[in-house]
Order: C-alpha cells, then sequence, then structure tokens
C-alpha cells in the first residue's frame, strides 16, 4: 500500500510566473506537478491550496493558518510537503517548529530559486528530496533544499541567487541525497517526547536588532514605547556591546525591569554567544538578558514570538526560552550561568 503524502501549497517562486510587474505566485498543485508524475508516482499524493504568497508576506497570521493545517490534518498521512518560497522559509519552519508540538510525522517545507516553468529551474529537485524526506517515517520539521535535509529550526537562508542557498547553521544534516538515496543521520534527529500538541499562540510584538559601532541606546527605550514585548539582539562576537559612551548595557537593564524580554546572540552565523567570557557580556546578564547561544537569528526570533504567546511570566519566559524544545540550541553542559 502507497504512503499517503499531503502537498501544501503556500506560494513563492516554485509556483511563480512572470507578469507585468514580475514574478508572482499563480500556478496551481496541478499546474506544478503536472510534469513531476515520476516524483510522486511512489505515494498516494494529495493537494491542499493554502495560499499564493510571495514569502516576503509571510508573517504570523500565516505561520498560524500552516500550522493549524498541518495539526487538523496530521493524523490521515504519512507525512507532508509544504511548498513555500525561499526568502522566509526559515522563519516558517523554526515557528512550526514550536508551534507543533511532537509532530509525529515529517513536515517538509521546500521551495526553489527558480519558478517550476523555467527549463533548468531547482524546483523538480527540491520537491524530489522533499516528497521522500515526507515519507520516511521520521517525524519533525524539516527543509529540503539542494539534496540536503536540515532540521527546520537550524536552517537559515545564506545566499541569493545560487540553488544551494540554505544552510545547518551549527548542526549537521539530518539528511543527504546521494547514490544511496536519501541517506538519513538518525543521530541529527530529535524524537518527540510527548503527546501531538498544537501551540500556536505568538506574540508579534518582537523586534530584531543588528548592533553597530555608535548604536544609541535611545533605541530600546522607543520600542519599548511602541509596545514592544521583546528584542533580540545581534551582539559583536560572542555577544558583546559597547557601554562605554554610550551605554547600551544600562539601556537594556531599563526596559527589561519594564517588563521586556531581552535576547542577545551574535552577529556572526557560527558557534553562537557566550556572554560569559568577557566583561561586556556580563554586564548584560546581570542586567537580566537571556542568550541565544547558538541558535540562527530565525529560530530564536521565532522562539521568542512563540514563548511570549504563551505566558507573561518573567520566571516562566526564562524556563521556557532557555530550554532546548525543537533540537534549536545546544546549551551548555554545565548548564546556564545566572546572575541573580
Amino acid at each position: 500500500m502507497k504512503k499517503r503524502i499531503l502537498i501544501i501549497t503556500t506560494g513563492g517562486t516554485l509556483a511563480s510566473a512572470k507578469g507585468k510587474d514580475g514574478l508572482a505566485p499563480e500556478l496551481d498543485s496541478n499546474e506544478i506537478f503536472s510534469g513531476m508524475e515520476g516524483i510522486i508516482s511512489y505515494y498516494e499524493v494529495e493537494f491542499l491550496e493554502l495560499l499564493s504568497l510571495d514569502s516576503s508576506n509571510m508573517q504570523p497570521e500565516e505561520w498560524r493558518q500552516i500550522a493549524k493545517a498541518v495539526y487538523e490534518r496530521a493524523g490521515n498521512y504519512a507525512g507532508m510537503v509544504i511548498i513555500h518560497g525561499t526568502d522566509t522559509m526559515a522563519y516558517t519552519a523554526s515557528a512550526l517548529s514550536y508551534m507543533l508540538k511532537n509532530v509525529p510525522i515529517p513536515v517538509v517545507l521546500t521551495g526553489s530559486q527558480l519558478s517550476i516553468l523555467n527549463p533548468i529551474a531547482d524546483a523538480a529537485e527540491n520537491c524530489r528530496c522533499a516528497v521522500n524526506m515526507a515519507g520516511s517515517g521520521v517525524p519533525g520539521v524539516f527543509i529540503a533544499f539542494n539534496r540536503k535535509v536540515m532540521l527546520g529550526c537550524r536552517a537559515s537562508k545564506v545566499r541569493t541567487i545560487s540553488f544551494d542557498a540554505f544552510e545547518s547553521i551549527n548542526y549537521p544534516y539530518v539528511g543527504i541525497v546521494n547514490s544511496n538515496g536519501l541517506d538519513i543521520s538518525s543521530y541529527a534527529l530529535k524524537q518527540p517526547e510527548g503527546d501531538f500538541l498544537l501551540q500556536d499562540k505568538l506574540c508579534a510584538q518582537v523586534f530584531l536588532l543588528k548592533l553597530i559601532p555608535g548604536t544609541n541606546p535611545d533605541i530600546f527605550e522607543v520600542l519599548y514605547q511602541m509596545g514592544y514585548r521583546g528584542i533580540v539582539i545581534e551582539a559583536f562576537g560572542i555577544g558583546g556591546l559597547h557601554f562605554h559612551r554610550r551605554n547600551l548595557a544600562e539601556a537594556i537593564r531599563a526596559v527589561i525591569k519594564k517588563g521586556m524580554t531581552v535576547v542577545v546572540g551574535s552577529q556572526c552565523l557560527y558557534d553562537g554567544s557566550n556572554l560569559s567570557v568577557y566583561q561586556t557580556g556580563q554586564v548584560i546578564l546581570k542586567a537580566g538578558a537571556l542568550q541565544a547561544h547558538d541558535m540562527t537569528c530565525e529560530a530564536a526570533v521565532t522562539k521568542l514570538m512563540w514563548v511570549l504567546g504563551q505566558t507573561e511570566s518573567k520566571r516562566e519566559i526564562e524556563g521556557m526560552f532557555l530550554k532546548n524544545l525543537a533540537g534549536e540550541v545546544s546549551l551548555p553542559h554545565h548548564g546556564v550561568r545566572k546572575y541573580r
């Protein structure tokens, strides 16, 4: 008996056609897969045309819509593929990783750098990889791209035009397509640890701030006044920021006292933050900031949105954020150093 696979279309470049104003998502599932019988012939495939958006327009409201669609149908399928634009795919994959707690089937996002209508497109190859991962029986949220499968909350788009657009940051690939087929690395997987739950409440009032030398500390009070509940800071190196002349640490301390949650990570893609090493990092830890460690920017931002959507308790926010929920973070073996 063939496994049942659901393919959910949401738009993106893969489903785009050229119009008078440029590429826009216009193709339905029949048009997308009309030339890919070989990819889907091994499975009983069904389609759900959920959205038709350029992924630049994919926002928390759409993440919730996708999560609900997956949750309501997961019991009927062996796996799912989500066709999605590449620009915000890593954000959606990370958000789904938190909202779909203990998802029991593979949920695989994919897209392409060129429309399926382009004869040299990467679309068919990416779909082939995604469908095979969806039929693997391996539970979790993943991104399949350029013959690689990545944990959804570890992937980041690192190239704008190359077919090798996505990379797994600080984490091994879950799978690679080679002459053996889809070669899956079981050690890179995080197994479900309880019931499958939809926890889709999100707080969109989260801001991402990339520091530059000379950043004005007043920005934190401005963001607080605008109603933001959380900030993710991409700091220098392993978590440094300036407090001489322009005292960012004092400004951070002030908004934390007012109830804002501040997360500090690194501008560097690889290795992650360690705020305990330098004086500049220890200053903000003492102020009550949380660490992103080796999370991707996308994983840290969506995790903070998700955590703030679950609770308003400062203690619970800290406890949830500093926990590895879906494989998104490697925590120090000695535990998280706290300054209280």
